[in-house]
């Protein structure tokens, strides 16, 4: 019966392992991470060209007001020209229009300037944010799937677990402490079948003398595999 408990022990450890490893290596999890590499990438160069538009942005805000505002006075100006009937108050009028214009001139070239420099900025930005959204969606998905994954591994190891609680429940305490330093030392599992000489946890072969020592034990007893200190069984 120990020998029977003990090779199914050994088997749903083997199990477990398997289950942490897949958990450990699902292929959705490396993709994240290509995508998340990506996505840093991009967040990096997106951040690079805003700083790069910050300046342009403002020279065009300051252009944009100053225009705004020498329109106004033109305006303005322009509408007591029309009122004057002083020959010098209209002489004066002139000059301040002239130099208005000419100063709504620059600042409109300083408009367009600050906005044919930022052109390709935006679009720059447009085209990095279009090239970001199919990665977060995908990550998004892919996140997804892991968590559904993830529970269906978690449920099938608490399943496990609880079965090899109870198994091992039924071991003499000598025999699962004994089984248990071998599964901690080792890992996969505490137990191997001996199989034609071999250790089936390690595959080495046992030495001549390690076999006799086998076969000289009292029945209910095993040795350990002096390779790598698993209960040998079979």
């Amino acid at each position: 019966m120990s020998e029977e408990a003990l090779l199914q022990l050994a088997d749903l450890d083997r199990v477990l392992d398997r289950l942490r490893a897949a958990r450990a290596g699902l292929v959705e999890r490396t993709r994240v991470e290509e995508i998340e590499r990506h996505l840093r990438a991009l967040s990096a160069e997106l951040s690079d060209v805003e700083a790069a538009r910050v300046p342009r942005a403002g020279a065009l805000r300051a252009a944009s007001a100053e225009s705004e505002r020498l329109r106004a006075r033109a305006t303005q100006v322009g509408a007591r020209l029309a009122q004057s009937v002083n020959a010098r108050e209209a002489e004066s009028l002139h000059e301040e229009l002239d130099q208005v214009t000419h100063a709504l001139e620059t600042a409109e070239d300083a408009e367009l300037t600050a906005l044919v420099e930022m052109e390709p900025l935006d679009e720059a930005i447009v085209t990095m944010k279009s090239r970001a959204q199919p990665l977060i969606e995908e990550r998004a998905e892919l996140l997804e799937t892991i968590r559904d994954l993830e529970e269906t591994l978690d449920e099938e190891s608490t399943a496990r677990s609880l079965e090899r609680e109870a198994l091992a429940t039924t071991l003499e305490p000598s025999l699962r402490q004994r089984y248990e330093r071998a599964l901690q030392r080792v890992g996969g599992a505490g137990a191997a079948r001996l199989v034609e000489g071999r250790c089936a946890g390690c595959h080495v072969a046992l030495a001549p003398a390690d076999l006799d020592e086998r076969r000289r034990a009292p029945e209910g007893e095993w040795t350990d595999c002096p390779s790598c200190g698993r209960i040998l069984l079979g």
